[in-house]
């Protein structure tokens, strides 16, 4: 393994661009050799603060920092432009979700890929959270039979008020509850069952903004006759934080969980598994490991580190790869579409 320490920028310097700096700042094996921040104020302050390079032009750093790899972090439009100017200086790059606002944009960008050895993620960060982990697994190996039924929700209260003069309000910059917060509750669809063969019943209300969704509802239909619902609202006061929550229901048995725990409940024992008949209930103290930097939670670092190891250990294969990613920017269109009337998907 390499002795000399990744070098490493982040492009996006607001909420997720700070978290990233903080918890890959304190990595033993990373190093942080400049930054880009298009806010003239952020900049300054930054590199005030950091004692760091810090460029408002991602071209002009590209160009002149000698790097090994690049978190983006910028408002999702920028996305798919920037991960393919990375990867055409063979760069390592993660990238915030959802991956790009136009599945065409995000197809090309899997595109420049081709033929490159590099490390690709987006930072559907709930795939590295321990509890939907074990939920994964268990559903997996089969422990409550063939998914009949199963939900995926999200509520938080992201946006209270219609935030006229942000990136979240401009559907063409964020994309709105769709894309910017209902994209984990249908990321976490793909991760535990796949893609599903049609959607129908969308729905995509406005609470409080003017410009784009606040509330997103849809149903997911699958070959082999399961059947899956998603309700997200980003818009609901009385969730102090984001919930993410699945449940599904099987010809075995019924399995919970949300970031904190998991319960499964069961008609027949699994010894081999450990489990008993009747509820069995996983919490995250029984299943998390201490992790080298807190903030925000453990899947936050447990998802920096994987793509630091994987650059490590030249692995191509990715829990949440681009081309992962790729799969619920196209998930999301099949949504918007069945959301407009007379059309079927």
């Amino acid at each position: 393994m390499p002795s000399d320490k990744l070098k490493c920028s982040i492009i996006g310097m607001g909420r997720m661009g700070v978290t990233h700096f903080a918890i890959l700042n304190t990595h033993p094996e990373v190093r942080f050799v400049a930054l880009c921040e298009e806010s003239k104020l952020v900049a300054h302050l930054l590199a005030k603060q950091v004692g760091l390079r810090v460029y408002s032009d991602h071209r002009k750093m590209l160009d002149n920092e000698e790097l090994d790899c690049l978190i983006v972090a910028t408002p999702s439009d920028a996305h798919a432009g920037l991960a393919a100017d990375a990867i055409q200086r063979n760069l390592h790059v993660f990238v915030e979700k959802p991956f790009c606002l136009d599945s065409q944009a995000g197809l090309r960008t899997l595109e420049t890929l081709k033929d490159k050895a590099l490390v690709n993620q987006v930072g559907y960060v709930n795939r590295f959270n321990e509890v939907f982990a074990l939920a994964k697994r268990l559903l997996e190996d089969g422990l409550i039979g063939d998914v009949l039924h199963f939900r995926s929700e999200m509520y938080g209260s992201t946006v209270l008020r219609d935030a006229k003069e942000t990136w979240r309000s401009r559907r063409t910059q964020g994309g709105g509850c769709l894309h910017e917060f209902a994209s984990h509750a249908i990321d976490l669809v793909n991760f535990f069952v796949g893609m599903p063969e049609a959607v129908s019943g969308s729905v995509l209300q406005s609470v409080c903004s003017s410009q784009v969704d606040d509330a997103v509802f849809s149903t997911f239909h699958y070959k082999s006759g399961a059947v899956g619902t998603l309700a997200v609202n980003w818009s609901d006061e009385s969730c102090r934080k984001p919930v993410n929550r699945v449940e599904f229901f099987g010809t075995k048995g019924k399995l919970i969980a949300d970031k904190q725990c998991c319960k499964m409940f069961l008609r027949e024992p699994a010894p081999a598994s450990g489990f008993s008949p009747g509820w069995n209930i996983r919490h995250i103290t029984d299943l998390a490991r201490p992790v080298r930097f807190y903030l925000r939670g453990n899947e936050f670092t447990n998802q920096l580190d994987y793509f630091v190891e994987s650059i490590r250990r030249q692995r191509q294969e990715n829990l949440c790869s681009f081309a992962e990613g790729w799969k619920t920017d196209v998930l999301i269109e099949r949504i918007a579409a069945d959301s407009q009337p007379g059309t079927k998907v």
